[in-house]
C-alpha cells in the first residue's frame, strides 16, 4: 500500500511539473480568473457548483470537481482541482472553454449497487474521480476519491476520501460524453 501512495505522489509531482512548464502560474496575469473564496471543505468558489469534493485520507489535501452554475453542453465549464485552498497543485483544464469535451462521465446503478465516475487524461495519466457503493458485500462497501494510472503502468493509485464527499451529479449525463463502452 505504501508503494501505491508513493507512486501516486510521484505521478502528481510529474503532472504538476509538466503542467507548470506549459501553463502560466496561478499568480500570473494570464491565468484563469481568481476563483475567490472557496466553499467549506472544497476547492470550489462560492459562485461555483460543487460536483464532487472531499478531503483525502492521510493528508490535508482536497480533491474537487467544480463547475460554473450555468454548466450545460454548450456553455459553462468543469474543472478538476487538487491541493489546498489558496494552494491548488493541479487544476485541469486551466482554460475554461470547451471543458465538457475533456471529461467523460459514467454511472451504473441497480439495487444495492451504484458506481459513478468522472474520467479524464493528462499527458497519458488517467484520472478517475469515483463514487462507488456496493451493498451486496458484507459489510457494505462505500468508497470515494480519485485514482490515477500512470502511462504504461497496470496499477492505479488512489486518494480515498476521509469523509463522505459533497456530490451533485445532476445533469452530468446530459453535459459530458459517456465514458461507458
Amino acid at each position: 500500500m505504501r508503494k501505491l501512495e508513493l507512486l501516486l505522489v510521484l505521478a502528481a509531482i510529474v503532472v504538476c511539473a509538466a503542467s507548470a512548464n506549459r501553463w502560466p502560474s496561478a499568480a500570473g496575469p494570464t491565468a484563469s480568473p481568481e476563483p475567490g473564496v472557496p466553499q467549506p471543505n472544497t476547492l470550489c468558489a462560492k459562485d461555483e457548483r460543487v460536483i464532487f469534493s472531499c478531503p483525502v485520507k492521510r493528508s490535508a489535501k482536497i480533491v474537487s470537481v467544480c463547475a460554473s452554475k450555468d454548466l450545460a453542453g454548450d456553455r459553462g465549464y468543469l474543472q478538476y482541482r487538487f491541493g489546498l485552498p489558496g494552494k491548488i497543485e493541479l487544476e485541469y483544464p486551466r482554460d475554461r472553454q470547451g471543458t465538457q469535451a475533456k471529461f467523460q462521465y459514467s454511472h451504473y446503478f441497480r439495487a444495492q449497487f451504484d458506481m459513478t465516475s468522472i474520467n479524464f487524461t493528462i499527458d497519458g495519466y488517467e484520472y478517475s474521480v469515483f463514487d462507488d457503493y456496493n451493498g451486496e458485500e458484507k459489510p457494505k462497501i462505500s468508497s470515494q476519491g480519485v485514482s490515477v494510472t500512470a502511462p504504461g503502468k497496470p496499477k492505479e493509485v488512489s486518494f480515498v476520501c476521509r469523509t463522505k464527499p459533497k456530490a451533485d451529479y445532476n445533469d452530468l449525463q446530459a453535459v459530458l460524453p459517456s465514458g461507458q463502452e
